[in-house]
């Protein structure tokens, strides 16, 4: 290459201007952390603790019927954040073919903690506050401390740690 050269560039990467291949990859650790952060809740609270269904408070699972219901909605709410998770993926491919700048391990931790703070604070203000579908803890009995608990360690404490993380490795990344 002789000298004053610009390298070549890929054919993704020439319609992209250079300051925002040179700005880093911030949505897609966003998606994966509210997709994998469901799936957490998912998980942890649905199937292993056993504290509550995607609709216990408004179906109280007493029933085969009313437990068969309720782990229908489970399965919606699983399949719509593998379909969050999907979307990060693919996001994250884009932003790689596109040139810009992938994020060091701290900041994709903090992008993944700032969108599991996201998911609990609307999925706790959505689901436990304004429609009632379930609390934190509906099984045996609902424990309404625990809503405000989830909402604000869960919640606003991930997502405020979250970007403090994220900012501090893109700062540390550059």
């Amino acid at each position: 290459m002789a000298s004053g050269t610009p390298p070549a560039r890929s054919p993704a990467m020439v319609d992209a201007p250079d300051a925002h291949r040179s700005s880093p990859s911030r949505l897609a650790g966003h998606l994966l952390g509210v997709g994998l952060g469901g799936f957490v809740d998912g998980i942890v609270l649905h199937q292993i603790a056993q504290w509550h269904s995607m609709g216990s408070a408004v179906l109280p699972p007493v029933t085969m019927a009313a437990m068969s219901r309720n782990m229908t909605w489970d399965g919606l709410f699983h399949a719509a954040t593998w379909c969050v998770v999907v979307a990060g993926v693919f996001r994250l491919v884009a932003d790689a073919r596109r040139g810009r700048r992938m994020p060091g391990p701290r900041a994709l931790t903090g992008q993944l903690l700032t969108g599991w703070g996201l998911f609990n604070l609307v999925e706790g203000v959505v689901d436990h506050h304004l429609l009632g579908l379930h609390h934190v803890r509906d099984l045996p009995t609902h424990v309404p401390a625990l809503d405000w608990w989830f909402l604000a360690v869960a919640g606003v404490g991930t997502l405020v740690a979250g970007r403090l993380l994220e900012r501090a490795g893109l700062a540390g990344d550059r």
